[in-house]
């Protein structure tokens, strides 16, 4: 899954994309200027698809992680929506960025954070997260990936198995998180369980250390994590989204082609390449050395590629192009903003 620079499909992209078929693409805000030429980005971006569509995804979280332009319905961070004591309106609150997001063509929100903010000193998740106890979390998070999934946006959850109890940024360097594999287990860990008890489908990895887990590998890169703990132990049968492999907390210590191998051998099906279309072309390139090497076998890249259908079955298929001008009975409508009151109604927004 690629991000790129640009607002439309240039022929340099357009060149890329038809070379090396990514499976999914994901948009940030300097994609995006307004619901119509969304629609037609994502109208075009599918064209090239060919028979297999694109996942479409975006970070539409809420508060300061909102990609969307202001025609939208942008809800709080969710932290605020937390704080109205409301499942029902994390709910509708998921139901309306849903419907606003399928309306211009995207299928896929890497959201909610699962993430518990137990460290006061974390740079990086803060009023992300639905609060700083497990139930909280469990049920705000539920309550957000029903929404999102009832209305065939696909949910997901990040970061496993917790970016909570980290001091530093993942963006900038290799967070450590010390807690021992007990407290993993009744904190960071519960969201995780009972979101994939309740059918959540894709979970992004954390760019994260935890020697009680591994004592080498972050989670990114750790099979202990990702096939022994995520796999087995929980049951997760759904998509492992690898967090953005352009993160110095990854760069800072491997190749991205090394760290591409690795995440796949270690159980992640899909790899997240946000901006440089120069790494995600090394990417590629090191992962067709490595299954003619047999450094990944056709196994593992066959059981990735089933379960990214399986999602692709449910949340893209059939595709249809978007009708540009239906887009404005959906999005920033009165009643998805009588949501948003709703929900401002009954919090003091936290910063």
């Amino acid at each position: 899954m690629i991000g790129f620079e640009e607002t439309e499909v240039t022929p340099d992209l357009r060149a890329w994309m038809q070379d090396y078929r990514p499976g999914g693409v994901i948009l940030f805000s300097r994609n995006l200027v307004n619901p119509e030429q969304i629609a037609k980005l994502t109208n075009d971006l599918q064209a090239l698809a060919g028979e297999t569509p694109l996942l479409i995804a975006i970070d539409q979280e809420g508060g300061r992680v909102s990609r969307l332009p202001s025609d939208f319905t942008i809800f709080p961070p969710a932290a605020t929506v937390a704080q109205s004591g409301s499942t029902e309106l994390a709910y509708q609150a998921a139901a309306v960025t849903a419907k606003e997001l399928r309306s211009v063509g995207i299928n896929m929100n890497m959201a909610p954070v699962l993430d518990i903010h137990t460290n006061p000193a974390n740079p990086i998740i803060g009023n992300r997260a639905f609060g700083t106890e497990p139930e909280r979390v469990c049920q705000m998070g539920a309550a957000t990936i029903a929404g999102l999934q009832d209305h065939r946006v696909l949910a997901c959850g990040k970061h496993f198995p917790g970016h909570g109890d980290t001091s530093t940024d993942s963006h900038l360097e290799l967070p450590t998180v010390q807690a021992t594999r007990q407290r993993l287990e009744t904190i960071e860990l519960k969201p995780f369980r009972y979101a994939i008890e309740r059918g959540l489908h894709a979970i992004m990895t954390a760019h994260v250390h935890y020697p009680a887990l591994d004592p080498t590998y972050p989670a990114t890169l750790s099979s202990t994590i990702l096939s022994g703990l995520l796999r087995q132990e929980l049951g997760f049968s759904g998509v492992i989204v690898s967090d953005d492999l352009e993160m110095r907390a990854i760069l800072d210590h491997a190749a991205v082609g090394d760290a591409a191998i690795r995440s796949l051998q270690a159980g992640a099906d899909m790899l997240l390449i946000c901006k440089s279309r120069l790494l995600a072309t090394d990417t590629v390139e090191a992962l067709r050395r490595a299954v003619a090497s047999q450094e990944l076998t056709p196994t593992q890249i066959e059981a990735s590629l089933g379960r990214i259908h399986a999602v692709k079955q449910q949340f893209v298929y059939p595709y249809h192009p978007i009708d540009l001008s239906t887009i404005s009975r959906t999005v920033g409508t009165a009643s998805h903003r009588q949501v948003l009151a709703s929900i401002m109604n009954q919090t003091n927004p936290i910063a």
